[in-house]
C-alpha cells in the first residue's frame, strides 16, 4: 500500500519543515510541499490519519504555541504574537482552537507552566 510510506512522509515534512507554520496553508500547497496531489494527500490525511486538514494543521499550531508559551525567549511576546507566530489568523480562532485541543486557555496554559 503506497499510502503508508506517504503518510510517514507527511509526518516527517510537518515535524522538519513545518509548514503549518504558514499561515493561509492549503490543502494545495502542503500537496506541492510532501509532492502528491491534493486528492492523495486528503486520502492520507482523512483515511490513514483519521483527521481532517483543518484539524491536523491547527493540532500543530497548538503544540507549536504550547512549546512557545513556555519558552523564556517568548515573554517578549504576547499570545497573540504566539499565535501569529504559529500560523494561527486570528485571536479568536487560536483561543478557540487552543482551548479545544487542551482543555484551557492559551493564558491560563502560560500561567500553568511559570
Amino acid at each position: 500500500d503506497e499510502l503508508i510510506p506517504l503518510k510517514e512522509k507527511l509526518e516527517q515534512i510537518l515535524h522538519t519543515e513545518k509548514p503549518y507554520l504558514i499561515p493561509r496553508l492549503t490543502l494545495s500547497s502542503l500537496a506541492e510541499i510532501v509532492n502528491v496531489s491534493g486528492r492523495k494527500l486528503s486520502v492520507i490525511i482523512n483515511d490513514e490519519m483519521h483527521t481532517t486538514f483543518y484539524d491536523l494543521i491547527n493540532k500543530y499550531r497548538v503544540e507549536e504555541a504550547k512549546i512557545k508559551l513556555t519558552l523564556n525567549e517568548f515573554d517578549k511576546y504576547s499570545i497573540d504574537g504566539i499565535a501569529e507566530t504559529c500560523g494561527f489568523n486570528s485571536k479568536s480562532s487560536f483561543y478557540r482552537i487552543f482551548k479545544n485541543e487542551t482543555g484551557i486557555t492559551p493564558t491560563q496554559f502560560k500561567n500553568s507552566t511559570k
